[in-house]
């Protein structure tokens, strides 16, 4: 079999708590591919731990080493879970599949956190999470010899804009802030500034992977449902559906922008070094996705975690068996759609 041409991309992560597993499953797929050079990756919340910890394994030891860390990684959030009482009860296993929506510890944990903000239930600054990545991510190698570029974004809680830390910027802090949901933890503080989650202003951002890199390349790997047929009705249902349209109204309004300037280089013949021509791509599994609620995010049992790795996995196999010839050519999204 002949080999496959070189490909260079940069490489966009949503959040979406354990659905990252997903992430996990394509990036395990896509590290296969030996003539797929990933240079820069934008990440958000679970996404941004992503993209840290496979650019810690890159650093450390290539490929295979990048594989094995993001295994690790998600087997130690894992074990974390597991001391978690947000857990699935027998019923929610028979009725609800992996969601959590008739679970009494969730319901519990929902009315809680509506009730009283992280400052008044954790009087101490402990993150649960601070401890797993100061595990598998080593900031100083990143910042200094890093093997990818890293963009992680934020949301400024002052300002309401998007504040992405680059490579040189990396810190535990920058990592937990992207991944602060102020329903759950305090705002994180970075010089005298304090950050949420970033999904709410770049889930993720695109931009910095058009400035910051060469790779005429975008991959996103989608998380979040960009559409459902069926009216949301119950509770539930229209709360998972704010969520998601949430999370995903900054990702469609750069995709938007990115459209409007193709069509100008495209039609008005203005300079492409001046105005890149980006190449849009999107790994995703929209239907099976749409099945899990916004509860299943915090859902870190082991076989869950497999079964969205597993599906990230094919997924990305059956995407680039269609696309990897569309690689650094042709964006393979219609970017139409957007607007």
């Amino acid at each position: 079999m002949a080999s496959k041409e070189k490909k260079r991309i940069n490489l966009g992560l949503q959040g979406g708590g354990a659905h990252g597993a997903f992430t996990w499953g394509v990036l395990d797929r896509l590290l296969d591919e030996k003539n797929l050079e990933i240079e820069a990756v934008s990440g958000t919340s679970a996404g941004a731990m992503n993209a840290a910890v496979l650019a810690d394994g890159m650093t450390r030891g290539g490929r295979l080493a990048a594989k094995e860390q993001l295994d690790k990684f998600w087997r130690r959030i894992s074990d974390a879970g597991k001391h978690s009482f947000l857990q699935r009860l027998p019923w929610d296993r028979m009725m609800y599949g992996w969601n959590m929506d008739s679970s009494a510890p969730a319901a519990l944990f929902d009315m809680t956190t509506r009730m009283f903000s992280p400052y008044e239930l954790t009087p101490s600054d402990y993150h649960p999470l601070r401890e797993v990545l100061d595990e598998f991510v080593d900031y100083n190698n990143l910042n200094e010899n890093p093997a990818v570029k890293l963009f992680i974004n934020t949301t400024n809680v002052s300002t309401g804009k998007v504040r992405v830390f680059e490579t040189g910027e990396l810190s535990a802090e920058v990592l937990l802030a992207s991944a602060c949901l102020p329903f759950l933890f305090k705002a994180i503080e970075i010089d005298g500034e304090f950050y949420w989650d970033g999904g709410y202003m770049g889930n993720p951002a695109i931009f910095p992977l058009i400035y910051g890199s060469s790779a005429p390349d975008v991959v996103v790997v989608q998380i979040n449902p960009f559409t459902r047929t069926k009216e949301p009705r119950t509770a539930r249902e229209i709360l998972d559906r704010v969520n998601e349209i949430s999370f995903n109204s900054s990702l469609m309004r750069e995709m938007r922008v990115i459209s409007f300037v193709r069509k100008i280089v495209e039609d008005e013949g203005l300079d492409p070094e001046k105005y890149k021509r980006l190449n849009v791509h999107f790994i995703s599994a929209e239907e099976e996705m749409r099945d899990l609620g916004v509860t299943s995010k915090l859902n870190a049992e082991w076989d869950f975690l497999c079964f969205l790795h597993d599906l990230g996995r094919r997924t990305a196999d059956a995407w680039l068996e269609e696309n990897y010839d569309s690689l650094n050519v042709r964006s393979t999204v219609d970017l139409s759609r957007f607007v």
